[in-house]
């Protein structure tokens, strides 16, 4: 009987290979014309698939590296189950109580191990070199789909209680478990095919854990210079810990109180913490007497705006009187708005704003003086004059707000003693499982689709197509400046997730399937399927989650 083979074209190349033949057989032969590692491989343009499946009929592959975001992002995710499983080896099964991997940290995750070991120095070597041995022999990382009752019994035998509560929830009948060697976990996501594919990575000792430091996507065969982030690691330990005292640390935990608890009490809990959070921040200015300048700067979707309203609250209830400002108020009119490589308008950079003018009516308004503030027409493109005059008196203080606060040159003309600075983002603390990271970036993005389709009516294709722009203007203007501030604000909340579901859900089914967007509403709706969704009617009108669902007391 004659060998049945298919064509497969891969950049107008065609070739023929037998039934059977694997992706990653495939890859193999084109590997030398792509600059980083084939991980994935997209079938017919829109079946993005695992390079270990197989060639079934005639198609057309596109392949995916570690260069491109969905590549770069699977190769984190399988390194950590590289680590997860060296750490096990290393230690011993029946030592380890749990691997935990917490949060981004510098271009690297955070990590604790708790059980019968002794995290130092010379273990961490141990668990690198373990990741070296099975990198160097390329022990394949095997998938299999098992039903998901088998799956909650399989995660109660090996004592991985946060993922038997996970998939107590889940309404799918399979679930895909990986494997590396006889160790067995699940991943949100999908793998590399082989350790070998896992080259590139260096362990870190630092605070009660240690960092998995990776390349970046823009040079994916180097390991970056550990450079922590002190404050910023400060306020997401700080919020891992008020996550574990409330017993919100999992998905699958969150969703226990959602079906068990109160949700009102919930709510109100997480929401007092975050004001307590705010009234602190608020005295730490009046303690220091010669504030006249708040600075409030932080990432797309972080409720800068409610955020700063809230904090001027909390000012007046210290003797002072605040004077929110928008720097967005002083963008330059539109043609005269710099444009990006591609030729599209860059908000985002700093030469959008009117840096001069803006410097100058602040010191007008620190001297005493009557400024007529601008206000930008977003609608025209242009800003006008025509507003009500503003003076300051003697107690009061200027609150302003805007994606380049924490940058020196915005306010190169002020006084810096004078100046209080407030780095503010929706710092996920909630994760899947112990293993499966909830990234920021994702619940910002949540948030932005929300409020985009609220008060502008744009649909989620157009948010999630210019999602990628925000994120390069992040790491450019926002990002670098992060370690300059006084204090940091999580402006994320733990249930958050659970409201926004409702909402988020409708705008993720309105993609349509022959976008490029498609392929990450997919992705996002089948995060929300671990969710059990809640109701809004609770959420405080002061709530920074209003800022984002509408029915909010302040101006948003």
């Amino acid at each position: 009987m004659a060998e049945t083979t298919y064509t497969v074209t891969v950049e107008g190349v065609k070739r023929e290979y037998p039934e059977g033949t694997s992706y990653q057989e495939i890859a193999r032969d084109f590997q030398d014309q792509y600059e980083h590692q084939i991980v994935l491989v997209f079938a017919d343009r829109f079946h993005l698939q695992e390079l270990r499946k197989t060639l079934q009929k005639d198609c057309e592959l596109s392949f995916v590296t570690t260069g491109d975001p969905i590549g770069h992002e699977t190769y984190k995710r399988s390194m950590c189950f590289l680590l997860v499983k060296a750490v096990h080896d290393v230690a011993g099964h029946d030592r380890i109580e749990r691997v935990r991997i917490h949060f981004s940290l510098g271009k690297g995750y955070y990590c604790t191990v708790e059980g019968d070991v002794s995290l130092d120095e010379a273990f961490l070597e141990k668990v690198a070199s373990r990741m070296h041995e099975l990198s160097d022999q390329r022990i394949p990382i095997e998938k299999r789909s098992i039903h998901t009752d088998e799956a909650v019994e399989l995660f109660h035998r090996h004592g991985m209680y946060d993922k038997e509560r996970l998939f107590e929830y889940r309404r799918v009948s399979k679930v895909n478990i990986y494997s590396i060697n006889e160790f067995e976990d699940y991943y949100y996501g999908y793998m590399v095919p082989d350790a070998g594919c896992l080259k590139y990575f260096s362990l870190h000792l630092y605070e009660r854990g240690f960092v998995l430091q990776m390349p970046d996507r823009e040079n994916p065969e180097k390991v970056p210079e550990f450079n922590p982030w002190p404050k910023l690691f400060h306020v997401l330990r700080e919020s891992v810990a008020w996550g574990d005292s409330q017993e919100i640390d999992t998905v699958g935990a969150l969703n226990d109180m959602v079906t068990h608890q109160d949700m009102r009490e919930v709510v109100l809990v997480q929401e007092a913490y975050q004001e307590r959070k705010i009234g602190e921040i608020a005295r730490q200015i009046a303690e220091r007497g010669n504030v006249k300048c708040v600075l409030i700067a932080g990432p797309s979707s972080s409720g800068k705006t409610t955020f700063s309203h809230r904090l001027s609250i909390q000012l007046r209830v210290n003797g002072m009187k605040p004077h929110p400002i928008a720097v967005d108020n002083y963008f330059v009119d539109r043609e005269h708005t710099p444009r990006d490589a591609d030729g599209n308008y860059d908000f985002e950079c700093l030469e959008a704003i009117d840096v001069p003018k803006f410097n100058e009516d602040m010191e007008a308004l620190l001297d005493g003086k009557e400024v007529y503030l601008p206000v930008f027409d977003f609608t025209t493109g242009k800003r006008s004059t025509m507003t009500h005059p503003k003076k300051l008196g003697p107690q009061d203080i200027l609150v302003i707000e805007g994606i380049h606060c924490l940058n020196p040159k915005l306010t190169e003309m002020l006084d810096d003693d004078n100046k209080f600075r407030i780095y503010i983002s929706a710092l996920t603390q909630l994760n899947i499982d112990e293993h499966n990271r909830i990234p920021s970036t994702d619940g910002r993005l949540i948030r932005r689709i929300v409020r985009d389709a609220r008060t502008r009516g744009a649909s989620a294709t157009r948010t999630i197509s210019m999602w990628p722009s925000v994120r390069r203007g992040e790491e450019r203007n926002i990002f670098p400046f992060q370690e300059q501030a006084d204090v940091m604000f999580n402006s994320s909340l733990l249930y958050e997730l659970a409201v926004l579901k409702q909402y988020v859900e409708p705008l993720l089914f309105g993609v349509d399937k022959d976008t490029e967007e498609y392929l990450e509403a997919k992705r996002l709706l089948k995060f929300f399927d671990y969710f059990v969704g809640i109701g809004s009617e609770n959420v405080p009108t002061n709530s920074l989650l209003r800022e984002f669902i509408g029915g909010g007391c302040f101006r948003v």
